[in-house]
């Protein structure tokens, strides 16, 4: 079992930036990858970055791209989702998802093996 807990969430003017927090612990394996999903009301989950354990592989979907950067701690297993210039269509929920041995693919979700409880993000004047 892995456990994944994100934070960093919370209420921004159009404009700002957030950095969100996912900590990893539990049984991970040697290899993973983390990936954030952002969930909007009633739409599905949408892949926004994702980067392999060891920070060598970063992905960011070309519609944050310039805006989103995401990066790891490995001595704390803790993934960091920067985000700026934010606006009111990245309000949503945020959720971190766990992918192993393979890098998430951010265009699906069923390849995540575990995922945390989410953080809310919402981007309003």
């Amino acid at each position: 079992q892995v456990q994944l807990v994100e934070s960093g969430g919370g209420l921004v003017q159009p404009g700002g930036s957030l950095r969100l927090s996912c900590a990893a612990s539990g049984n991970t394996e040697e290899y993973y990858s983390i990936a954030w999903f952002r969930q909007a009301p009633g739409k599905t989950r949408k892949g926004v970055a994702s980067i392999s354990n060891t920070g060598s592989i970063k992905n960011i979907d070309e519609s944050v791209r310039g805006r989103v950067t995401i990066s790891t701690e490995t001595t704390k297993d803790t993934v960091y989702l920067q985000m700026n210039n934010l606006q009111p269509e990245d309000t949503g929920i945020y959720y971190c998802g766990y992918c192993a041995p393979a890098m998430c693919i951010l265009k699906y979700t069923y390849d995540v093996h575990y995922w945390g409880s989410g953080t809310q993000v919402t981007v309003s004047s």
